[in-house]
């Protein structure tokens, strides 16, 4: 079928289109609700709008004139902004500017005190909201001496700066129990060997994991959360650290490849990991300081004979929070049936 157009080859179709679909969008239902207002007034009066709509015979007159000076168009009744067309700019007079750019070039003095220093200067008493404003106003004009610190490098020698890193807003905890892990790491030294410990325990059922390693770094951490979540019988679906450096970068890429929500805790507030700082003081009590020398000269037989005594904390030890049982045997009892006849082994003779 043949489809036939009749504004083909019309001069200005095109934009008198666009015109109208701006046109529309403008309209808002506050121009259509005056519109109607304003019918029901040349009908009825304007005695009945005031009554019927709560609205004063003066704001209806504005209305009306701006419909006729616009046409008729209902697009002329849409809202207009209230806000004024000339705002006030606040000027800082030259003694407060000279006074504060002064002040702040050899050391970052807060609003309070300058406002002080204003008033004992004999400036005048202004107070420490309005100080702030106008260093604000101050910072973005590029008017305030930019403090620098530096640090010595101790392999060079050289001076360098500190810049200041974003901060990125961390995850927290808000009280989550289900699929919680906690880690942390132990560190330990033995004859000016250093060695860390990292750890990690389920806040459900109290399954705990160890491994060491002679690094800090993130990779050595996420290789420990692979390893804990092949061995853990337990579903990981949050873990919750310090803020330790080991657990950033690559740490940060296993957990988003997994699916795993990583929590922090807040800054010096060990009480948050609680249960996995109670479980590093059990380790270390009784395994890590009988085996310092290993742990120091021979790592592998360390985290060798570390298995032998997680496997003791794991299947044996009771524990009281569950109920005097060991972990392993509290997940046991938590499963299904159709769950545990998967876990038998075969006894075809």
């Amino acid at each position: 079928m043949r489809i036939y157009n009749k504004t083909k080859d019309t001069e200005g179709i095109v934009t008198a289109w666009e015109e109208a679909v701006r046109l529309r969008d403008m309209i808002t239902k506050e121009a259509e609700e005056r519109m109607r207002i304003l019918a029901f007034r040349k009908k009825h009066g304007d005695q009945a709008t005031e009554e019927a709509f709560h609205i004063s015979r003066s704001t209806l007159f504005r209305w009306q004139k701006i419909l006729d000076d616009g046409n008729g168009k209902l697009v002329t009744l849409v809202p207009r902004s209230t806000a004024p067309k000339t705002v006030r700019k606040r000027v800082i007079p030259e003694e407060v500017e000279r006074l504060i750019v002064n002040e702040r070039k050899n050391e970052r003095v807060g609003k309070e005190k300058l406002s002080r220093l204003l008033k004992d200067d004999g400036i005048g008493a202004i107070p420490p909201s309005t100080v702030g404003r106008m260093l604000h106003d101050l910072k973005e004009a590029g008017k305030l001496p930019h403090l620098k610190t530096y640090s010595l490098h101790g392999k060079t020698g050289r001076m360098i700066e500190k810049k200041t890193k974003k901060q990125t807003k961390k995850l927290r905890s808000t009280g989550h129990a289900g699929g919680l892990v906690k880690a942390d790491t132990v560190v330990r030294f033995k004859n000016g060997i250093k060695r860390y410990i990292l750890t990690a325990i389920d806040i459900e059922s109290e399954f705990a994991f160890a491994y060491a390693y002679v690094s800090h770094g993130s990779f050595a951490a996420a290789d420990f959360m692979r390893l804990f979540k092949e061995v853990a019988p337990v579903s990981m679906t949050h873990v919750q650290t310090d803020n330790g450096s080991e657990f950033g970068f690559h740490f940060e890429a296993y957990c988003a490849e997994e699916d795993i929500i990583h929590f922090h805790c807040y800054p010096r507030s060990p009480k948050m990991n609680a249960e996995v700082e109670r479980f590093n003081r059990t380790l270390s009590e009784a395994f890590i300081e009988r085996n310092r020398h290993l742990l120091a000269y021979d790592i592998e037989e360390f985290n060798h004979r570390m298995m032998a005594w997680l496997l003791w904390y794991n299947a044996r030890r009771p524990h009281w929070s569950i109920g005097l049982i060991s972990p392993l045997r509290y997940i046991c009892n938590k499963l299904t049936e159709p769950e545990s006849h998967m876990l038998w082994t075969s006894t075809r003779g």
